[in-house]
């Protein structure tokens, strides 16, 4: 296996143009499974193969557990992509920052403007040995880069389709 080392700075340089511009693509399959339900049964494999997981309802939502479900792998991909942002805008400022954690909570629960769902989210970042200051700045910085933040904040483009 190769040696793993951070992202290259050259990511925070700023991208001019009209329209936006892909980089990468992920793309991941759920079935139902046993229980012909995605959410409470479901299996969901990535395309390229390196992510197999079981979804499975939480006890809190009346399910058995025992797998993952979309909330858990929400706030892993937000959590990753936030401390991704933050790495590499301390790294760019000068700031160490090598036992950094970044703690995202999805909350499943009844939305009021329409009675269904909602998902709501809270980042939390430990910055242990960096001051006060210096911190704040550098979590502001990352809210403004991190892409999971931005969706949060004002939305998502998104095209649903039946596929042939």
């Amino acid at each position: 296996m190769s040696e793993l080392h951070p992202p290259s700075s050259s990511l925070l340089d700023k991208f001019r143009g009209d329209e936006f511009a892909p980089l990468y693509t992920a793309s991941v399959t759920v079935q139902g499974g046993a229980a012909a339900h995605g959410r409470a049964s479901g299996i969901a494999r990535s395309e390229d193969g390196q992510l197999e997981v079981d979804l499975r309802l939480p006890p809190e939502l009346g399910g058995p557990g025992g797998g993952t479900n979309p909330e858990q792998l929400f706030a892993a991909g937000y959590a990753a992509c936030f401390h991704g942002a933050l790495s590499l805008l301390a790294a760019k400022a000068g700031l160490a920052i090598p036992d950094a954690e970044v703690k995202v909570s999805v909350t499943f629960g009844r939305d009021p403007v329409d009675g269904l769902y909602a998902l709501r989210a809270k980042v939390e970042v430990r910055l242990p040995g960096l001051d006060q200051a210096p911190a704040e700045e550098l979590v502001r910085n990352t809210e403004r880069l991190c892409p999971y933040t931005k969706m949060t904040r004002r939305g998502m483009e998104s095209a649903v389709a039946l596929a042939p």
